[in-house]
């Protein structure tokens, strides 16, 4: 799945409504534009948290494994990411998973 569309049902979830695209020219990394400004938990900490906050994720940081996991309050949702090379990273993309999965599942 692209990011964008990670990024769609993310936002779905959250309820965040997307009227604009924005595109990062470093990276063509797409970012959403709403009436707080740009929005991607993808690329940022505090969108992540925010996001996972909104949706009552639980996120737990597997050292042993180097890995994080990620699921909603009931369990219906589950995403692993693995930490190498950035775990940051992989803790936002782990969040966004989440949240996308949950979009999906909304009708």
């Amino acid at each position: 799945m692209s990011d964008r569309e990670l990024l769609e049902l993310a936002a779905k979830a959250a309820g965040i409504r997307i009227n604009y695209w924005v595109y990062d020219n470093d990276d063509d990394s797409p970012s959403v534009l709403e009436s707080g400004g740009i929005w991607n938990p993808l690329t940022d900490d505090g969108d992540a948290l925010r996001l996972a906050v909104k949706l009552g994720l639980t996120i737990a940081q597997l050292m042993t494994n180097r890995e994080v996991e990620v699921n909603d309050y009931d369990e219906t949702v589950f995403v692993n990411e693995f930490h190498e090379p950035d775990p940051y990273a992989a803790t936002r993309r782990a969040i966004v998973r989440a949240a996308a999965e949950i979009g999906r599942n909304m009708s």
